[in-house]
């Protein structure tokens, strides 16, 4: 718990580094053209694919009558563009993830390492290509457990849990493989999972929960069409920051605990050797030498 804690503060002091915040705008730009790309070319055909599909339902076309007996018109050209950025969010997220795991963690771990852990001994578990695999696999089991827990969703408390969840697995998959491909081996690696599963999937879902909080920036972003361009940066450079703090996180805790783990593996220094007495060469004491020794004339 000591090791949670101190890591905690310490990923919120370096989070107001200039270099940090400097790190945290380079995904936004590049998410911020995917956004726009998709927006340009995607936003028209999924606007009129959610508005069709919407007016197309025959349960809900008897709810948008039985509203506009009682005044409220034409709700579903309301609804469509907000279901259709809550559909996307997710995907945003997880664009975030690969971005900062691609672009930032790598420098952020650097950052902590050679401020914090300059003697640590890097021994290169896993090189540039096997940490995209670890991110894509993740990112891919993440997409299908959120596809499949969408029908839960329905369930009003399990909506505020299960994405959060999800997210919270996929940053602790992605971030701790980050924090230790640099410095630790293969087997350490595994070790260290396996020792700090639940304190890495603690910290995992702890930002899994703060990663949502900037989902009502987002969604005021469409409610507010006139601070559409400035609250939707807004949200996704809050995005960015969120997972820019955990790969802080799980670059103190997990450096941390890396380090710990190789002094209790490392043998106790030997005693220091005394200087060595031959007692053969020590000359006799005078009670010794025999004081009635005859002297030579």
């Amino acid at each position: 718990m000591g090791l949670l804690i101190d890591s905690f503060w310490r990923a919120v002091g370096y989070c107001l580094m200039p270099r940090v915040i400097a790190l945290s705008i380079l995904p936004l730009v590049l998410i911020g053209l995917i956004a726009a790309g998709a927006g340009y070319f995607l936003w028209a055909p999924a606007l009129a694919w959610m508005q069709q599909l919407l007016d197309g339902t025959a349960w809900l076309g008897t709810v948008w009558g039985w509203l506009a007996h009682l005044g409220v018109r034409d709700l579903p050209s309301v609804l469509a563009p907000l279901l259709v950025v809550l559909a996307t969010t997710p995907v945003i997220v997880f664009v975030c993830v690969l971005a900062v795991s691609v672009l930032m963690v790598p420098a952020i771990v650097d950052l902590v390492a050679k401020r914090r852990f300059p003697e640590l001994q890097r021994l290169h578990g896993a090189g540039f290509v096997g940490s995209l695999w670890w991110s894509l696999s993740s990112t891919v089991l993440a997409l299908v457990a959120l596809v499949l827990s969408v029908p839960l969703w329905l369930i009003p408390p399990l909506v505020l849990i299960l994405p959060p969840l999800i997210w919270g697995w996929l940053t602790y998959r992605v971030m701790a493989f980050d924090a230790l491909s640099e410095h630790a081996s293969r087997d350490e690696r595994k070790a260290l999972f396996a020792r700090h599963r639940g304190s890495l999937l603690l910290i995992g879902v702890f930002c899994g929960f703060l990663g949502a909080a900037p989902g009502i920036v987002w969604v005021s972003g469409v409610l507010f069409v006139a601070a559409f361009f400035v609250l939707i940066p807004a949200a996704i450079w809050i995005y960015t920051l969120v997972f820019a703090f955990s790969s802080l996180w799980f670059a103190h805790y997990c450096l941390a605990a890396l380090q710990q783990m190789r002094a209790q593996a490392a043998p106790p220094p030997a005693a220091p050797a005394g200087p060595v007495i031959d007692v053969a060469a020590r000359p006799a004491p005078a009670a010794l030498a025999g004081p009635d020794r005859a002297e030579a004339p």
